[in-house]
């Protein structure tokens, strides 16, 4: 097992109680909300354009990892922000607009942004989710990597100035080094096969009708992340804490957007209920939050979103938890 994984073990046993040494519960939670500020600007926009498809809702992950890491991968890599989900956005336009949704063009769609990821050495994983988006939902609007862009250009600025305004960077935590490990591009294509082969899985249910958010796009980059980094992976000690933050979330959101309608109230009430299960299980997984804006974008969003999410998490799970043990058990056998 690697350093960093043996210390990543070591971090969940002490890490709480460091950072709330080290940092504080309030500033902690001053620096994460702040994505809450920035999605709400977001709505906002929203509200006063007419334009829905402004709000993106991976701009939920990364606002949150890039606010709370000022010199994080994502945060360290405004250009490639504006540019990866750009390039995904529009491939995943065209394949909306000349394919039908199924296994062969969810396939296509994530090599594509998994080659334009590796391709231009983006860490900007969420920009699958961006590829992957107009498939699940049906858009065929060439607005849409448009609308994707105002975001990324908005959140990129907020990353200049956050750095200006955080110029003494401090040595990096176990915990960024940790997440650092997680958001850059995988060094080897061993967990390709076992990624695919969910996805596949996932996809080919996807297809039955009414089952279409069983292949939520978060739910990608949560897998890629995952799969391609087994021995790091933050949430990999209790497994079960991602399809349970996952599954609030989703209810959350469909509750917010059902009883207030897709506004600035939602969107803020999702982000922070989304940031408070996090911290309650102590678990850091930014795609997490974009489950819960997801339904801000859906065009009837109904409770049965809820059991596919919880049906589609608790299988990645599993299925990352088997190869997991391979990989481990390769480990040991060298």
């Amino acid at each position: 097992m690697s350093s960093l994984a043996k210390k990543h073990r070591i971090f969940h046993t002490t890490g709480p109680i460091v950072r709330n040494m080290k940092t504080g519960l309030l500033p902690t939670l001053l620096t994460q909300f702040g994505s809450v500020i920035f999605i709400s600007a977001i709505a906002l926009a929203v509200q006063l354009s007419g334009f829905g498809l402004l709000m993106f809702p991976e701009l939920g992950a990364l606002s949150d990892d890039i606010i709370k890491r000022p010199y994080g991968k994502w945060a360290s890599a405004p250009c490639m922000l504006v540019l990866t989900p750009l390039i995904t956005a529009i491939a995943g336009v065209w394949m909306a607009n000349h394919m039908a949704f199924g296994v062969c063009s969810v396939l296509l769609i994530i090599f594509v942004s998994m080659g334009v990821i590796k391709l231009i050495r983006s860490p900007i994983a969420p920009a699958i989710s961006a590829g992957l988006l107009p498939l699940v939902l049906g858009l065929h609007s060439w607005w849409y990597p448009a609308a994707i862009t105002a975001g990324t250009v908005a959140l990129a600025i907020v990353s200049m100035v956050h750095q200006q305004l955080h110029p003494a960077r401090s040595p990096p935590s176990l915990r960024d080094m940790i997440d650092n490990t997680m958001e850059k591009a995988p060094t080897n294509l061993l967990w390709l096969l076992p990624f695919l082969l969910f996805v596949i899985g996932i996809t080919l249910v996807a297809q039955l009708p009414g089952w279409r958010f069983l292949l939520f796009p978060p739910l990608v980059v949560i897998g890629f992340e995952m799969f391609a980094h087994p021995l790091v992976c933050p949430w990999a000690i209790r497994p079960w804490r991602m399809p349970l933050a996952c599954t609030f979330c989703a209810f959350i959101g469909v509750s917010v957007v059902i009883l207030l309608g897709p506004g600035i109230g939602a969107a803020s009430i999702s982000m922070i209920a989304g940031i408070l299960i996090m911290r309650v299980i102590d678990l850091h997984a930014p795609p997490v939050l974009a489950i819960g804006l997801l339904p801000m974008i859906m065009l009837n969003p109904t409770y049965s979103f809820v059991p596919l999410v919880l049906t589609s998490t608790v299988a990645l799970t599993a299925s990352f938890s088997l190869w997991q043990a391979i990989c481990l058990h390769r480990m040991r056998a060298r």
